[in-house]
């Protein structure tokens, strides 16, 4: 029985349950938007959060956007995307009027930077109706050929986006169906 004590342990750890870690919460905050209202996030309704926090100057938050603008149409009042503009000395407001972008555009956000732990652009968190966080672009991992890294950062960027973009929309999709 004493020999049988290991063995029936050792089994027991392979078939206990692992620990999921669990997602991480979206902290709330409250801008305004480009036309002097107040937005509250995240927002609690129902279909998902897109919280993307971008620069006019930034060559991958401008390969990201058309998809996300697809998005929005293709997910109709199921998917709210919000424009966080950081770290921007142009106006937002002539950029995305000037590009047919129909975000809520929250122009002045560099306060909430810290919260997510935005450093670079673009950011993107998908946050669901419960302030769960089910996606972060930061923990998207690459392995990058040497071809790769030789290219200038606007053909990087049309590489990526498709990438990102169909990784949001699958994230998305889950989220929705989950709902």
């Amino acid at each position: 029985m004493i020999r049988l004590l290991p063995m029936l342990m050792l089994t027991l750890a392979f078939v206990a349950p692992q620990a999921v870690a669990e997602k991480p919460r979206a902290p709330a905050f409250t801008l305004m938007d480009a036309t002097g209202n107040e937005v509250v996030l995240p927002s609690k309704q129902p279909g998902v959060d897109v919280f993307f926090f971008w620069a006019s100057w930034c060559p991958y938050c401008k390969a990201l956007m058309p998809h996300l603008q697809s998005m929005q149409i293709e997910y109709g009042d199921d998917v709210r995307i919000y424009a966080l503009n950081i770290r921007d000395d142009e106006d937002p407001v002539a950029f995305m009027q000037e590009h047919g972008y129909d975000f809520v555009l929250l122009p002045n956000a560099d306060p909430i930077m810290e919260l997510y732990g935005v450093k670079p652009t673009p950011a993107v968190f998908l946050v669901e109706q419960n302030g769960t966080i089910h996606f972060n672009l930061y923990e998207m991992l690459f392995n990058d050929s040497a071809q790769y890294q030789a290219l200038g950062h606007r053909q990087k960027a049309g590489q990526r986006a498709p990438h990102w973009a169909a990784e949001i929309r699958r994230v998305t999709d889950q989220i929705l169906e989950s709902d």
